[in-house]
């Protein structure tokens, strides 16, 4: 049996074309911690960040259709990010009522769908 210890990191792609402007999504919008990145490792362009104790790595691939697919991230405050994505226009969709979790989902503009959730007991 595999024993896991945490998430090190999550991957998001956007397409090659529009890379900078996730770049200032994920650090202007949502304000995460730009983090270096290998790029000589790598054949291609991208940007990692932390997201408390993971990183978020975004990579370019060509649009794929809207997925269920997405990550969750745990907020210390649900009503404030969704001000704050609100504030810049972004997609919300709710998600159904889980008990002791307050949460929606948004879409980035690039089609990613990510879930913030606050845990409430």
């Amino acid at each position: 049996m595999i024993t896991f210890k945490r998430a090190d990191h999550i991957n998001i792609s956007v397409p090659p074309e529009r890379l900078e402007e996730a770049f200032e999504f994920y650090s202007e919008v949502l304000g995460l911690e730009q983090i270096e990145r290998p790029d000589k490792i790598f054949g291609s362009k991208g940007y990692w960040f932390n997201i408390g104790d993971i990183q978020l790595h975004i990579s370019c691939e060509k649009p794929l259709p809207r997925s269920t697919r997405h990550t969750a991230f745990e907020v210390t405050d649900i009503a404030a990010a969704r001000e704050q994505l609100e504030k810049h226009g972004v997609e919300i969709t709710e998600e159904p009522k889980l008990p002791n979790r307050n949460r929606f989902a948004f879409i980035d503009p690039f089609g990613n769908r990510m879930e913030l959730l606050q845990i409430t007991a």
